[in-house]
């Protein structure tokens, strides 16, 4: 193996790389909305956040879900075929009482910034 494929194969076996992706362009496949929204839990015990996280995780739509400082307890990426799936989904959310007390959705309308990996340079500087 080249020198670069072993400094490649270190890198992953020290857990540096943790995974390779392909990014589609999904425009070229079908049409979706993305929708973010902010979710507000009527309780705040431990258990209340532990019982919400267990159920968002197997949700398909759910791309990404994050808890939150500020107003809001999460704020959660979704995307779906249409704005009426979304709301299937949401309602279906709603119906499995994990503790939701009101949200709002942010529907994106155009994304001017998307940028994949993170400013490695910019994070490591001191």
């Amino acid at each position: 193996a080249s020198p670069c494929l072993q400094r490649v194969k270190r890198l992953e076996s020290a857990g540096y790389i943790s995974s390779y992706k392909a990014h589609l362009n999904l425009a070229k496949i079908t049409e979706s909305v993305t929708v973010f929204t902010e979710i507000s839990l009527s309780d705040h015990k431990r258990e209340d956040f532990a019982k919400f996280e267990a159920n968002i995780r197997h949700v398909d739509e759910v791309l990404e879900c994050h808890l939150i400082s500020g107003g809001y307890d999460y704020l959660v990426r979704f995307m779906t075929r249409s704005i009426q799936h979304y709301q299937e989904v949401i309602e279906e959310l709603l119906d499995k009482n994990i503790g939701i007390s009101k949200y709002f959705s942010y529907i994106v309308i155009k994304s001017p910034v998307m940028k994949d990996g993170v400013p490695l340079r910019k994070l490591l500087r001191h």
